[in-house]
Formats: C-alpha cells, sequence, structure tokens
C-alpha cells in the first residue's frame, strides 16, 4: 500500500498545478465577454492568484502539521475540484449582472460586482495553493531528505502548470470552449482526489464519489447555452475565436456584431437602410476634410479594424469608385462580415492581420485611412501613439486624412482631447466631431496638410449625395464640429498611459452616479 502512495501524491500535485493554471487561463475568457481583456484586468487577475496561492501556502502548511495525512489533502483538493466546476455556472448571474452595472458605470455596482467576479475564483485557487506545503509535509520522512523531496514536487508542479496554460488556449479552449476547459480540468482533479480517497480510507470516500456523480451531473445540465445572453434580438452565432468571444444578434431589422465584454456594437447591417444613425456614417465625412473636398472621390481608402465591414459597405455606396483595403485582426469575424453581413463588396480587399504589422510592411498609399479598432472602453495602445501616427501619415496621399472612432462618457472629453493631442503633434490640423443618436463617441480628423474648418463647411455645403447630405446636416446640427488644440503631452510607444486615462473617466463618472 505505502508503494502507491507516493505515486497518487506525484499525481495529485501535478493535476492541481495544471489545474491552476487552466483555471486562470479560464478566467480570462470568462470575463473577457464582460470586462474585455485589458492590461488592467490581467493586471488585477493575476495579482489576486497570486494573493490566493500566497494565502493558501500559508494555510497549507499549517493544516499539514496539524493533519499530516494523505486523506484529508484529497478531501481538500476534491472540494477544489468542485468549487471549480461549479465556477462557469455561478459566474453568469453574477456576469450578466455586472454587464448592466458596468454599462450604466454605476460605481456600486460596477466596482462591488467586479471584485464578486473575480473571487469566484478565490475559494478553489486558495484551496489549490495548500497543495504544495502540505504534499512536502506528508512526503518528507527524514531531514536529510526534505531538499530532494521539495524539488521534486514542484518540478511536478510546475510541468503541470504549463500543461494547463499550453492544452488549455492551443486545444481545449479552441475545441471545446471555455466552460468546458475550466469543468475538464476540475472533474480532472475530482476524480484524481477520488482515486486518493479510496486507495487512504476505502468505502469512507463514498461522499467523495457522489461529489464527483453531481459534478458530472451539474456539467451535463448546465453544458449548453450561451456564455452570455444577447441583450436584446435574436442569437445568430455565438463562438470564441482566438482573439474575441464573439456575437451576431438580429433585432429590429439590424444585424449587429458584439464583442467580448458587449458595452459596443463593432457593426452593423441592414439589407434595406444604408446609414446607422451611429459612428460608422460619419467615416463618410473624411474626404470633405481634404482640400479637394468631394469634387474628387477618394481612390483608396484604408480600413483598420475592419470589423464585418460596415464602414467599407457604406463606402461603397457613397463613394463607388473607390477601393478599401480593410485590416482586421480577427479572420473569424472576417468569415462571419461575409456570411452575416453581406461583406462582398467588390472594392473591398478583406486582410487578416493587425493594422500596425500592415502599415510596417505595406507601400500602399492611401487617400483616407479610417482607424475604428478602439474595443471600449479599453483601446490597444498601439494604435494610439505618435509613432503609430507618425507611420500612418507616410501612407498618406498629399491632401490625405487620418480618422478615428473613439469612445467617451457623456460630457468627457478628455480621451478625446488626449487621443486629439497625440494626433496634433504629427499633423497640423486636427478636428472633432461628436455622434448623436445616443451614441457616445467623437471621431477626430486629422489632415496631412494644414486646412482650415471653413474649407471644410464649403466643401460640406457643396454634397450632392442626398444620403451623405443627411450626414453632413446631422454632424453640423449637433456634431460641434471645431478644430481640436493640444491639451497634454502625446501618447508614446513608451509612455501610453490610455488606460490609466480612461480608469480615471471611469472612476470620476461612477462617483457622479453615486453623488446624485
Amino acid at each position: 500500500m505505502r508503494a502507491l502512495r507516493s505515486p497518487l501524491l506525484y499525481l495529485i500535485v501535478f493535476v492541481s498545478g495544471a489545474t491552476v493554471m487552466s483555471t486562470e487561463m479560464g478566467a480570462t475568457r470568462l470575463l473577457a465577454p464582460y470586462f474585455g481583456t485589458s492590461l488592467i484586468i490581467w493586471a488585477n487577475l493575476i495579482g489576486l492568484i497570486l494573493i490566493y496561492l500566497t494565502v493558501g501556502y500559508y494555510f497549507g502548511g499549517r493544516l499539514a502539521d496539524r493533519f499530516p495525512r494523505a486523506s484529508a489533502l484529497y478531501k481538500l483538493t476534491a472540494w477544489a475540484g468542485f468549487a471549480i466546476v461549479l465556477v462557469p455556472i455561478v459566474s453568469r448571474p453574477l456576469l450578466l449582472w455586472s454587464a448592466l452595472g458596468f454599462e450604466k458605470l454605476s460605481a456600486g455596482i460596477f466596482f462591488g460586482s467586479f471584485f464578486a467576479i473575480v473571487l469566484l475564483f478565490a475559494v478553489p485557487v486558495t484551496l489549490l495553493g495548500t497543495v504544495s506545503p502540505w504534499a512536502i509535509r506528508l512526503h518528507v520522512k527524514e531531514v536529510s531528505e526534505a531538499g530532494h523531496s521539495a524539488g521534486t514536487l514542484y518540478a511536478l508542479s510546475t510541468v503541470g502548470s504549463i500543461l494547463g496554460t499550453f492544452l488549455p488556449v492551443l486545444v481545449l479552449q479552441p475545441s471545446i470552449g471555455t466552460r468546458a476547459s475550466i469543468w475538464a480540468f476540475g472533474v480532472i482533479l475530482l476524480a484524481a482526489s477520488l482515486v486518493g480517497l479510496l486507495w487512504e480510507v476505502g468505502r469512507r470516500a463514498a461522499p467523495y464519489a457522489a461529489m464527483l456523480a453531481a459534478a458530472l451531473l451539474l456539467v451535463y445540465l448546465f453544458h449548453g447555452g450561451s456564455v452570455r445572453a444577447a441583450a436584446e434580438g435574436e442569437l445568430l452565432f455565438e463562438d470564441e475565436s482566438p482573439y474575441n468571444y464573439i456575437q451576431v444578434v438580429r433585432d429590429r431589422g439590424w444585424t449587429e456584431l458584439i464583442l467580448n465584454e458587449g458595452l459596443a456594437i463593432h457593426s452593423l447591417y441592414n439589407p434595406h437602410q444604408l446609414l446607422t444613425g451611429g459612428p460608422w456614417d460619419y467615416f463618410l465625412l473624411a474626404p470633405l476634410f481634404r482640400p479637394e473636398g468631394a469634387a474628387s472621390p477618394p481612390r483608396d481608402v484604408l480600413v483598420i479594424g475592419l470589423a464585418a465591414g460596415t464602414i467599407p459597405h457604406q463606402y461603397s455606396v457613397i463613394y463607388p469608385h473607390t477601393h478599401v483595403d480593410g485590416v482586421e485582426l480577427d479572420g473569424e469575424i472576417v468569415a462571419l462580415g461575409r456570411k452575416y453581413f453581406d461583406m462582398r463588396e467588390p472594392q473591398l480587399d478583406a486582410i487578416v492581420g493587425d493594422g500596425r504589422y500592415y502599415l510596417l510592411t505595406t507601400r500602399k498609399k492611401y487617400d483616407v485611412i479610417a482607424i475604428d479598432a478602439y474595443q471600449q472602453p479599453y483601446i490597444p495602445f498601439h494604435l494610439a501613439t505618435r509613432e503609430f501616427f507618425e507611420l500612418a501619415r507616410r501612407h498618406l496621399r498629399p491632401g490625405g486624412v487620418v480618422v478615428i472612432n473613439a469612445g467617451r462618457p457623456p460630457g468627457d472629453y478628455r480621451l478625446v482631447n488626449a487621443l486629439g493631442s497625440t494626433m496634433a503633434s504629427v499633423y497640423p490640423s486636427v478636428y472633432a466631431v461628436d455622434v448623436g443618436g445616443g451614441y457616445y463617441n467623437s471621431l477626430v480628423f486629422a489632415t496631412r496638410e494644414p486646412t482650415t474648418l471653413h474649407l471644410f463647411m464649403r466643401d460640406a455645403g457643396r454634397v450632392g449625395d442626398p444620403t451623405l447630405r443627411r450626414v453632413v446636416a446631422s454632424a453640423l446640427a449637433t456634431g460641434n464640429v471645431r478644430r481640436l488644440a493640444p491639451t497634454r503631452a502625446a501618447f508614446t510607444d513608451d509612455l501610453a498611459p490610455v488606460e490609466q486615462v480612461i480608469d480615471q473617466i471611469i472612476v470620476d463618472y461612477a462617483s457622479k452616479e453615486v453623488r446624485r
């Protein structure tokens, strides 16, 4: 009997190490549909998991001295496995609640629910943190072998962690999904614990066999359904790609592309209506900021953040002789654009890749470069720095325009002004237009050569296309078309505190909500 105790202990250490990392990798995917995948989310998640492990290490050592029995350790890891099985089940109602809170930016709901969600992992990860010191206590028979035992067990745990890092990301999550991946490791840990208990206590392990059966039943009952229900409308598609949690929803005649935390719609399509009433329409204004205005339609347009093709679709109608290159990081979104959003314009070339990398490697020049890759509320910093806008400027033809879409809370223009200041460090003329219709977005236009607001107004008044005239009228009526002057230091590749600016905006807005 003693001959098998060490292999069983090795097994539980290995599986526990794998489960810790698989749970962490799964946590990022569970949180992404509601909070995104920004650096702040990663820092909070990794930091808190390290805290849980620290607490587990401390109490694991104390419990090991008090209960130096393998059966006690296996009971604890069984509960850890069961708690991990519960995480994807319990998280959904909390995440749904938190999504509403985050959307309204209410401090009590937003911050409370955020920490509540991360605390979903406190119990299982803390329990798993007890495994290493407990296993060392059980394995060491003499002081002279303590170093060898500790090294062997930590090596096993680390090898398990390596497996738990790569197996979910490369194999399980793409093939069976995030929740099933978390369930798989939870069930395996519970099963390994049961094997150890059966060996140690025999029939007295029956309650833990029932626990394993209950876990499998829960997985069976909850394995279907969506990770996050669509807020409104009919869910046409849901899946996880290597980059995003994706939903395609049909609501009142519109097909919507919703990514990750679901705070914004990334593409809209209606076969019977060209204009959306949202920020996509305002990208059509970019050619009017060129010196030649609407008199000479742009020949080539680059869209970074193609998504499902709303901007190229509109350009194909308003500027039918304009060629559009659309760069999208997520190839699955491109495929969905063709399937659900009729993204088949002959003028469009869809390119799968990173927008900045594309600019680094292409020699093409454009009349308009449109950047719609900012996934609110957090944006990729490498697409918001002076170096990036300098790179974009080198790919503009004379008279060319760069335009970005920036989200913002009502009445708060700090992020818009910060991005405008960065663009103003590269371009001589920078303008902003606010989007109406319930959208909290501003589009920032920057011109390669010096221009004036008077020239834009003149060319806007000469627009002949009736659909484009509607966009112009909306911009002039409610868009507060204005020139932006630098208000702060530019973001750079070395120092781009974009998320810090956004976090401060969120905190300030939430504080106002609380005081009301």
